[in-house]
């Protein structure tokens, strides 16, 4: 990996840690629909905008069912339960919880698609499980039941996006990336915007909250996917599922020193954890310090 390369792998893992950021700072002003709505909208046109202007505007109508599916499955439900998450739950909680995604992956394609749950990535599993407890049980956030229900609401988000992956990899080979990013939000969009209409808030947003809107639809969505295929492209798969590691990171980091969150050795030892967990899975660092010791 060049420097450039890996600069544009840490500039994403800030961008996806900082979505839950700008979702925390919106989402009780705007609530969580017209918020995802605005994100997946700005996105999409974005996305479409800066296709066209390349000239490689991609062809969505002959799968426009599978789009309308997996904008759906991929970006309007976990989007929509991440955002309603975080009105209870902190930023810093939200990314760290979200990191589950690779769990969930793991079993739902041992089920769905036949792919073998080695015992390493069983392990990871289940060491997963046991980071989120640790998680919940010792951050400085009070437990509640909306607290609870909140954990529950991102871990549905994490299970729906290792659904929405399997189903990719079995649906959409070789569609380009970007056909796939414009596509899926496309569909989100069309999911969302009705909902988003009827629950447009009373008075103008503030500022700040109109900058995380921004934020959040422009750099944390249209830039984010284009940075992700980018590095799929001339890193691979393999390299780029590492932005999984930083996710959570800079998640903790952005919602400490930005919005004065609290976190405790409890939220270390669990993002510790879940982090350990999440390299078990993917094997991430893994294979290639077996292939250093062969």
């Amino acid at each position: 990996m060049s420097a450039r390369d890996l600069g544009a792998l840490l500039l994403l893992g800030a961008l996806w840690g900082a979505s839950f950021l700008f979702i925390r700072v919106a989402v009780t002003a705007l609530g969580p629909f017209a918020l995802m709505g605005l994100r997946v909208g700005i996105g999409a046109s974005t996305l479409a905008l800066g296709a066209a202007v390349v000239g490689r505007v991609p062809e969505l109508r002959a799968r426009w069912k599978q789009f309308l599916f997996i904008g759906t499955l991929n970006a309007a439900i976990p989007f929509s339960l991440i955002a309603t998450s975080e009105i209870h739950l902190t930023a810093s909680l939200g990314a760290i919880l979200n990191s589950t995604t690779v769990l969930f992956t793991a079993v739902v394609a041992a089920v769905w698609a036949d792919e073998t749950l080695t015992p390493r990535k069983l392990v990871g599993v289940l060491l997963g499980i046991l980071g989120v407890v640790a998680l919940v049980g010792w951050d400085p956030v009070p437990l509640s039941g909306a607290v609870l229900l909140s954990v529950g609401a991102m871990l549905a988000a994490s299970l729906s996006y290792g659904m929405a992956a399997v189903y990719i990899k079995r649906t959409f080979k070789g569609v380009p990336p970007v056909a796939m990013a414009i596509g899926q939000l496309t569909g989100a969009s069309a999911v969302l915007l009705p909902l988003a209409i009827f629950s447009l808030p009373q008075e103008p947003p503030a500022a700040t909250v109109t900058g995380s809107v921004l934020g959040l639809a422009l750099l944390s969505t249209a830039v984010a996917y284009l940075l992700y295929f980018r590095l799929i492209e001339n890193v691979g798969p393999t390299s780029t599922v590492t932005v999984t590691l930083l996710v959570p990171v800079f998640g903790l980091f952005f919602g400490v020193v930005l919005l004065g969150e609290p976190f405790g050795l409890g939220t270390l030892i669990g993002l510790g954890i879940i982090l350990s967990s999440v390299v078990l899975v993917t094997g991430v660092g893994l294979d290639r310090a077996s292939k250093n010791l062969t």
